[in-house]
């Protein structure tokens, strides 16, 4: 049985003071409580019980009227509670008629509560406006982050979209050229194709995909094309096991290799090797994957097409602008795509 979470503390009453008010508040009467004991050597007690009743009241009247908005009206209510507290705690504490110098005494005790309940009150509304600044900008970097974040995700699916028909018309072309060949192979390898795609629809738009994930794809797609020229197509698909749990773009790699044997290995007569591989550079962190052909090479195939535009384009918004895909031509022949990004993890 799972545990319940705790319970969460009370919000506080938008009326009432904070913790951190309450004890300036606290402080200020303990220090002008001894001030005016040691000037009029009157009882501790006594003149704390005094001052904190006027300090309660204005912490109070200064909390209640944040609801007015304006601070010269939080102001005002605080200069005209003054008064009014210490003609209640002298009409409690002492008898009438009082002595004149009792009197005296309290106006001063007025008089000087509204000064420093003023200065207090123009303190916390300093803090509290910088407060209220800083908030202000949090939530805007917050927001911020927030778009940013669902842009990258728009712009990754509306690439996703793109990517996804360029796959399906590429293997139903393949189907194709099978049928017209009559090729005895057309049966096995359309089960397959079949299967393949009952497979691979589902990580389409797999948000949390993973290098492993994308080698699955990458191999049973590898695994069909040899099954459809097996005389004409050999790979090989070698990946540094710590680089599989990394999180990658879905279909980015796998449309790599789709272009290695839609451009590379199917024009060329002779065929070709497919090489699928990756490495982390300790040092820098940074990750390189590559898909190597031998097949026709660049003189056919060197204007990027959908698939490397898109890749290149999603991989940039995947990790961000240091991501680089490089083209570069084999010796004899053939196309070398490398991949170099840094892990989010590491960025």
């Amino acid at each position: 049985m799972s545990k319940l979470p705790p319970p969460s503390p009370p919000a506080r009453h938008p009326a009432l003071p904070t913790r951190r008010q309450a004890l300036v508040a606290l402080l200020i009467a303990l220090q002008l409580s001894w001030m005016l004991s040691a000037l009029t050597s009157g009882p501790f007690l006594s003149v704390l019980l005094r001052i904190g009743f006027i300090g309660l009241a204005l912490l109070l009247t200064y909390a209640a009227s944040a609801t007015l908005g304006r601070p010269w009206l939080r102001l005002l209510a605080v200069v005209l509670v003054a008064p009014l507290a210490t003609l209640a705690i002298f009409l409690l504490t002492e008898k009438v008629p009082a002595k004149r110098e009792m009197v005296l005494g309290y106006i001063f005790l007025s008089l000087l509560s509204a000064v420093v309940g003023t200065l207090a009150s123009l303190v916390a509304l300093r803090f509290e406006r910088k407060a209220a600044e800083r908030a202000a900008r949090l939530q805007a970097e917050r927001e911020r982050e927030t778009l940013e974040r669902e842009l990258t995700t728009a712009r990754l699916r509306l690439l996703q979209a793109q990517i996804e028909p360029h796959f399906l018309f590429n293997t139903l072309a393949n189907i194709a050229a099978l049928v017209d060949a009559k090729s005895d192979n057309a049966g096995p390898v359309l089960r397959h194709l079949i299967a393949y795609l009952k497979a691979a629809m589902p990580r389409l738009n797999e948000a949390d995909a993973t290098l492993a994930t994308e080698l699955q794809l990458v191999r049973a797609y590898l695994e069909l094309m040899h099954m459809r020229m097996p005389d004409r197509l050999q790979f090989e698909v070698a990946m540094a096991p710590e680089l599989h749990s990394l999180p990658f773009p879905a279909m980015a790699l796998l449309t790599l290799v789709e272009n290695a044997v839609r451009h590379g290995i199917d024009p060329s007569l002779e065929g070709g090797r497919i090489e699928v591989g990756g490495k982390a550079d300790g040092a820098s962190g940074r990750v390189s994957l590559w898909v190597v052909d031998t097949g026709q090479g660049m003189a056919e195939s060197a204007q990027p097409g959908t698939g490397l535009s898109n890749v290149r384009t999603r991989l940039q918004a995947f990790y961000g602008p240091g991501a680089r895909l490089d083209l570069h031509e084999e010796t004899p022949h053939g196309v070398h795509v490398e991949l170099t990004f840094t892990p989010r993890s590491a960025a």
